[in-house]
């Protein structure tokens, strides 16, 4: 989905609202995660994830054309991690597409169990 889907699609479940207020709205959430981002906070979700930075250290890395080794410098990256009902909900789905496998039951014993040993 992209931003302008969303739009689309908080504009038609919300008809009392304009168009551009809905963008509004939408834009000014994009940017306040990421100016908390900039600041190194953490934004949190409750139920669909946290978005935080992670600092990745400098390391040498190759040049998968020519094979050189390449020195990559120390970075900040956006790091997002799901929330417990979002991730729920989404192997709920998974788990009611694909059919459930009865479980195998123990095979018997070959022999009786002999008793006075």
């Amino acid at each position: 989905m992209t931003k302008s889907e969303l739009i689309l699609r908080i504009g038609e479940l919300n008809p009392h609202l304009y168009h551009r207020d809905v963008e509004r709205i939408v834009t000014t959430i994009f940017e306040e995660i990421t100016n908390a981002l900039a600041k190194r906070d953490r934004v949190e979700l409750r139920g669909f994830g946290a978005f935080s930075v992670k600092q990745r250290d400098a390391r040498k890395g190759r040049n998968p054309r020519t094979g050189e080794t390449v020195a990559v410098d120390q970075k900040v990256v956006p790091f997002f991690k799901t929330g417990k009902e979002l991730r729920d909900r989404l192997n709920s789905k998974i788990e009611s597409a694909t059919p459930a496998k009865a479980p195998e039951s123990a095979p018997a014993a070959s022999k009786p169990p002999v008793s006075g040993e």
